[in-house]
């Protein structure tokens, strides 16, 4: 058995006895199935956020109650068919100090490795961790090379296992031209011009 919780909106022109005679059946339904009431919450008169059916006003009812699983749709299609319900929704009320195991979970949320949509995410495995380590074990760090200005040394560890490899800065622009950069007679230069055409 699961714990559930019923919030009901129904009519609100419908007199008290009749409002409760509505709630009445709802339980009744639920015990009848087999399950176990636990709290039945009266919420009075509220205003919704959009009609139903011509109402801008709802009787909300919050009930919680145990039941098995497969006796929910039988319960739901009462209340579908029911004129004093304008709306139903009926959730599963989850035990937040339990986790849930794979094989709590409904065989259709679990893809099969074979039927996932697209590429699964990449994992690395045991080898390729462990090689990984020897590799960073085996190989020193090497220095930079020395910057002509004669700043300080720089080291450069080995790059990780899986990443891609660093993107070198190009050295800063020269004052003077070059031949690639050489503007034409239309005043732009060759790599607008290609930048254009592509």
């Amino acid at each position: 058995m699961r714990r559930y919780e019923l919030m009901l909106l129904f009519r609100p022109d419908l007199e008290d006895d009749k409002l409760q005679s509505g709630v009445e059946k709802v339980t009744r339904a639920i015990v009848n199935a087999g399950g176990t009431l636990t709290k039945v919450s009266p919420w009075g008169k509220r205003r919704m956020a959009y009609e139903i059916q011509h109402f801008r006003d709802a009787s909300y009812f919050l009930l919680h109650f145990d039941i098995a699983p497969s006796a929910i749709r039988d319960l739901e299609r009462g209340m579908l068919i029911s004129e004093e319900i304008l709306r139903y929704l009926v959730t599963v009320l989850v035990d937040h100090g339990t986790s849930m195991s794979e094989d709590d979970i409904p065989p259709a949320a679990v893809p099969a490795d074979d039927e996932a949509d697209g590429p699964a995410p990449a994992r690395p495995t045991a080898r390729a961790v462990e090689d990984a380590e020897a590799v960073a074990a085996a190989e020193p760090l090497e220095p930079a090379a020395q910057p002509a200005d004669g700043t300080e040394d720089v080291t450069v560890a080995p790059p990780a296992a899986g990443s891609e490899p660093p993107v070198e800065a190009e050295p800063a622009a020269e004052a003077e031209p070059t031949a690639e950069a050489a503007s034409d007679d239309s005043g732009q230069s060759e790599e607008a011009e290609t930048a254009v055409e592509a």
